[in-house]
Formats: structure tokens, sequence, C-alpha cells
């Protein structure tokens, strides 16, 4: 099992690179050919998410991504450390704008889920982590 570990600033232009970067992994790991533009536009979707998290939350830390090669899939881990509401928990402060950045984050999400067959997402007080995955063929397999 290979994992490429990436971190970057939350800054919109280091998108680009982690999209890149992913569909060169991803292409190495067996990903195939077809199916690496919906890759590349996912990674750009959850990268563009979590930096925008990072900026309007003031959050300094990095964004990360985990590009996970597994024995018959290939995985992409995209984390924020943004605090995101608790289900149930009464958040003060504008209330307008947190609903405005949860329709932005959910259609994201929805752009995201409608390129990813397999994908998870998990969120909390510390931060978020989208998971997606891909099925791999061996470099050395027949299709027929």
């Amino acid at each position: 099992m290979a994992t490429v570990e990436l971190r970057f600033s939350a800054l919109p232009e280091h998108v680009r690179t982690a999209r890149l970067v992913a569909a060169a992994v991803a292409r190495r790991a067996g990903v195939d050919e077809a199916v690496l533009d919906e890759v590349r536009l996912a990674v750009g979707e959850a990268c563009t998410r979590a930096v925008g998290l990072h900026r309007s939350s003031g959050v300094s830390a990095p964004v990360h991504v985990s590009l996970i090669e597994e024995e018959k899939q290939f995985s992409i881990e995209v984390g924020d450390e943004a605090p995101h509401t608790v289900p149930g928990d009464k958040a003060s402060g504008a209330a307008g704008e947190a609903e405005v950045d949860s329709e932005e984050d959910d259609m994201g999400l929805a752009v995201i889920s409608g390129l990813v067959d397999d994908m998870e997402v998990s969120t909390g007080e510390n931060g978020g982590l989208i998971r997606m995955s891909w099925p791999t063929t061996p470099p050395n397999a027949v299709l027929t």
C-alpha cells in the first residue's frame, strides 16, 4: 500500500497542483484512463471546498490530501481543519452567513457525489474529511 501526502496553504492557486498530482498518482495506481477526468474534477472540488472552509473560518493550518494506493482501489482523502457545526449544536453568530456557507458546501458535496460512486464525508468540531475511492486494474491485467 503506497500513500502520497500533500499539504498546502489554503490558497485557491494550489488546488490546480493537487488536481494534477492526484491524476498522475491515480494513473500510476491503475485507475482507468476514462475515469481520470472525474478524479481530477472531484479532487479539485474537494480541495476548493476545503480552501473555502479554511478561509471563511480564518484557519491558517494547511489543507491535507492523502492519495492511497491499495490492492484493488485507489482512494483520496481531502481533509480540512475548519470547525463544522455539529447537528443539534446551537452555534452563535451570523446565522444568515452560516446558511449561505452551508448551501455552498452542500452544492460542492453534490458535485463530488455526482462524480464519485464511493464517497464518505465526516465532519466535526475539529475539521472534516472527504474520502473518495475508485477501482483499479492491475498493470498486467488483460481486459476481455
